[in-house]
């Protein structure tokens, strides 16, 4: 009598997957050609923890749940590009009784695990190991043992600074792979990884008269990151422009570029800037890592919140959000869409540069050289049937007369405008040349924000604020109502700066019939805060101290971003 031989499909009903499960795979796997080993684990809703021990009943091999990054060395892993590793699903973990224990999560990665034990001249030792264990392991340790740039430039010796900036740049390429480039490469390479490891917005590199400096902004502020050889600055530049398609020939004239990569799988955009200056050529990188779009209500909280979500919904009318460059007024813009961003709803949008990609909305990028602009666009956007325009800046006399005609033709207008605080969009308005009339029958209200660093949780101290603090902040003892607020102290998980992350105040101004009365007798900006305090506004310095004085920032962030508010 034959003897049936167990097969993965039994495995994995043993182990509990559903019959409906196992389907679904099998199905992909015929539709693909693939064995089915190698599909379970893209079926959603699939146990990884199960499917790797219904592997290991058929292979005989041993199950390991999770696997210790911080217990990776690098010098195993370095000779094996991430995306081999990645795409052939094996990972060296550690050596052990003179053998290497390689993880892998599909048996198919069998035959990588050869080409390693020839790679690395160790006999091995395989485990397997759940598929998103696998995953967020591989991008980990490949993330932890990047060099950093000041290391990269170790390898770089006097004479091999000249014909490294032209190499073929592969925009697919991982960040983190480590093909035998040259130094200059892997500098640059190793130079953008470090920056978005730190969670750095830019990166700037400044020739100076005898020094070449890197900067990282993180958290709005900026911090000395590596001070490569003055004698590369060219070679830098050179390869940082041939990544973003600019012309290396053309030093006298300012360029504009973008660069697409990947870092540890997930794609980041960089726009790049150079500026000629007095020493050489001064870079500007600002990194657009795709995020996904946060929620209305995970960045405003309270009566704020409850108000500005209400006017989201009006039908018609324009809402401006108002800021400095970098004080996340596109997130606030994108979380308002995301909000109202229905089966039933046309949205559309014209930016500059398209910063989140969302599905089910219609996205413009600006394209200045076909005459593609915020005011071309919004005309053509009129015959587009739209419910919701979303563009990108009011900075012109025409985009902000199509954009108050939009609004008063039965569309929600959302955009941004460059003013110190929410009372100030309405004069600005007026000065692009807006009748006060339609400025006050068209604007519904305008949200003005800045960005303070939020505190780390892990060090945060209690600090007794001092009487100039309270003084500066306009507030008495009493007012403040708690014992103390918290400052900034620095550790390891902060990297010592005392804050992780950022947090936005805002400042939320609704439009009423007294405000119209004011706009339309052009009156300036204070008078137009004075009433709308007298209301009930919430000042950003206001918002700021709440957010202090629950533990969520200190004063000094506060005061550094609100100046003008108590000027």
């Amino acid at each position: 009598m034959a003897i049936r031989r167990a097969t993965l499909e039994d495995q994995l009903r043993a182990e509990g997957l559903t019959a409906e499960v196992v389907a679904s795979a099998r199905s992909l796997a015929e539709k693909t050609n693939t064995p089915l080993r190698e599909v379970i684990g893209k079926v959603e809703g699939v146990d990884t923890r199960a499917v790797a021990r219904a592997l290991s009943t058929l292979s005989g091999l041993p199950v390991v749940d999770e696997i210790d990054v911080d217990a990776i060395e690098a010098e195993l892993i370095r000779p094996l590009p991430l995306a081999i590793a990645r795409d052939g699903g094996a990972l060296p973990l550690y050596v052990a009784d003179g053998q290497l224990v390689v993880g892998i999560a599909d048996l198919g990665a069998l035959t990588l695990v050869g080409d390693i034990r020839v790679l690395l001249g160790y006999p091995v030792r395989v485990v397997i190991v759940p598929a998103d264990v696998l995953r967020e392991a591989t991008n980990k340790a490949y993330d932890k043992a990047t060099r950093s740039a000041s290391s990269v430039l170790e390898d770089v010796d006097e004479d091999e600074d000249s014909g490294l900036a032209g190499d073929l740049v592969l925009e697919d390429a991982d960040l983190l792979d480590d093909p035998n480039q040259a130094p200059i490469i892997r500098f640059v390479n190793a130079l953008l990884a470090q920056a978005i490891k730190e969670r750095a917005s830019d990166i700037h590199i400044e020739p100076f008269e005898k020094d070449l400096v890197v900067r990282f902004r993180i958290d709005g502020m900026l911090y000395e990151a590596v001070r490569p050889p003055y004698r590369l600055k060219s070679s830098i530049v050179a390869r940082i422009k041939i990544m973003a398609g600019l012309n290396i020939a053309e030093k006298r004239l300012p360029q504009d570029g973008r660069i697409r990569r990947k870092m540890a799988g997930r794609e980041v955009d960089l726009r790049v800037s150079t500026l000629p200056v007095r020493h050489g050529e001064r870079v500007v990188m600002r990194i657009l890592e795709k995020g996904e779009v946060l929620s209305l209500d995970a960045i405003m909280q309270g009566s704020i919140y409850e108000a500005f979500a209400a006017m989201v919904e009006q039908p018609n009318g324009i809402i401006l959000v108002s800021g400095p460059t970098g004080s996340g007024k596109s997130t606030t813009l994108y979380a308002a869409i995301k909000q109202i961003n229905k089966p039933d709803v046309n949205i559309l949008t014209i930016e500059d540069p398209v910063e989140y990609e969302v599905r089910g909305i219609g996205q413009v990028q600006v394209n200045a050289k076909i005459e593609l602009t915020f005011a071309s666009a919004l005309r053509a956007f009129l015959r587009q049937d739209p419910d919701v325009i979303l563009v990108g800046e009011i900075r012109d006399r025409e985009t902000a007369n199509n954009a108050v005609q939009a609004s008063l033709t039965g569309h929600l207008v959302l955009s941004t405008i460059h003013t110190n605080d929410a009372a100030g969009a309405f004069p600005r308005l007026i000065d692009m040349g807006v009748e006060p009339f339609l400025v006050a029958s068209s604007l519904l209200g305008v949200v003005a924000q800045r960005l303070v660093r939020r505190l780390c949780k892990h060090c945060k101290a209690p600090h007794v604020p001092t009487d100039a603090q309270l003084l500066d902040l306009q507030i008495t003892r009493d007012e403040l109502g708690v014992p103390h607020v918290w400052k900034a102290v620095g550790c390891d998980q902060c990297n010592r700066l005392g804050y992780s992350g950022r947090l936005a105040i805002y400042e939320l101004l609704v439009s009423s019939e007294a405000l119209h009365a004011l706009i339309i007798s052009n009156a300036d900006a204070g008078q137009i805060k004075k009433a709308a305090v007298a209301a009930g506004m919430k000042t950003l310095r206001e918002d700021g101290i709440t957010k202090a004085i629950a533990g969520l920032t200190t004063f000094e962030e506060v005061l550094r971003v609100t100046r003008e508010d108590g000027e």
